[in-house]
């Protein structure tokens, strides 16, 4: 009587034989999710940061606002602001920024130029002259369809979402009757957009933008840009980056690299440092030389009488050699190439295109006859 024994894997083997990769690949994803949630809220209050390079950011236009010889001090303090703000200062306020009643009186009555972006919850206060639509609009390209210069110098602009109500100023981008864009005069200039989207780095060089984003922002050599402070982070009351804290000039997405490297590590050494053996040693491929090669192809397409093919291929390869020579690209027009191939060798032309890109040879004299007219042509190309 015999007795057989069964092979077939059962779970619980399975299970033990891959609990490790399985192990690891949930680590990495758990790691993954989380830091992807973490940036996700660091972005959210970083939106027209000037120091902000992601696509929400606004560092593009701080950029171009310094290659043209303004200044862009960033600060978290509205404070330090308006203790720095004269006659040739804008202030920039963004809907990012908490303000209370008395921050935003006190920006009122500072004697900067102010540029608010966005809705503010202290907007009485802050611009008396301006009510907000309750009503979300369209973001999209508008029209400036007013005399203001400096949207009309813009042109179509990425505007929308709030709207305002104001009997003084100039009212600019009109989502059917209600404007998203107000440029009121007075002691000092304020002007209110609906939306910061055509500042930040994503919509920066589409349509107008760029140019209205410039336009209101250069007309002060100064340029005092509020941003939110970081959860926690102290303020010490002076603009630019001297008021900033060492997480703030820490990129948000550093810490979480760093960390998910390092956990990555760690499952790398463990997961390999168990499964390393000997050194298996495996018998090399078959080397075939190039020459073999060329002359195998060469016996298929002598054996199928393939002299269109063959032709073919010797003109494909010395176009591609030639025309870098030649200066010129790889669909450079067939005129261009053989004018230059005349030019350098001296060579009739009508000949020399009818070698690159005439007929296929009708017989195997004509076809070798191609291929020493090639190679000679070849030669004469690389020799001048």
């Amino acid at each position: 009587m015999s007795m057989s024994t069964s092979t077939s894997p059962t779970a619980a083997s399975i299970w033990r034989r891959n609990r490790a990769a399985l192990l690891v690949a949930l680590v990495v994803v758990a790691t993954a999710i989380f830091g992807v949630v973490l940036s996700g809220e660091k972005s959210a209050e970083k939106y027209l940061d000037p120091a902000n390079g992601s696509l929400r950011g606004s560092k593009g236009l701080a950029e171009l606002l310094r290659r043209d010889g303004h200044t862009v001090e960033r600060t978290t303090s509205v404070e330090a602001a308006v203790a720095t703000a004269t006659g040739d200062r804008l202030i920039v306020i963004t809907s990012e920024v908490p303000l209370d009643d008395e921050q935003a009186s006190l920006l009122a009555r500072s004697r900067a130029d102010l540029l608010v972006v966005g809705r503010q919850s202290a907007m009485s206060d802050l611009v008396p002259e301006v009510e907000i639509v309750p009503d979300e609009l369209l973001l999209r390209s508008r029209e400036p369809d007013c005399d203001l210069p400096a949207a009309r110098a813009a042109g179509s602009v990425y505007l929308g979402d709030k709207g305002f109500e104001s009997s003084a100023g100039t009212a600019c981008y009109f989502a059917g009757d209600v404007p998203t864009l107000l440029s009121i005069p007075g002691e000092h200039q304020v002007t209110v957009v609906g939306s910061g989207e055509f500042m930040t780095n994503l919509r920066l060089a589409e349509d107008g933008n760029a140019a209205l984003a410039l336009n209101l922002m250069s007309t002060r050599k100064s340029i005092i840009w509020l941003v939110p402070a970081p959860p926690g982070a102290i303020q010490h009351g002076t603009a630019g980056s001297g008021g900033r804290t060492l997480g703030e000039l820490i990129p948000a997405g550093v810490p979480w690299a760093v960390l998910m490297a390092l956990i990555a590590l760690l499952v790398t050494a463990l997961w390999r440092g168990r499964r390393l053996g000997p050194v298996v040693t495996e018998k090399l491929p078959v080397i075939v030389r190039a020459a073999e090669t060329i002359e195998g192809r060469g016996r298929l397409y002598r054996a199928h009488r393939a002299r269109d093919r063959a032709a073919a291929a010797l003109r494909a390869g010395t176009l591609h050699r030639l025309t870098p020579r030649l200066g010129l690209g790889s669909n450079a027009a067939i005129e261009a190439v053989v004018v230059a191939i005349a030019t350098r060798t001296g060579q009739d032309a009508g000949q020399i295109r009818a070698a690159l890109y005439g007929p296929p040879p009708v017989d195997d004299t004509a076809l070798v006859a191609l291929a020493a007219y090639l190679r000679q042509l070849e030669g004469q190309v690389i020799e001048h």
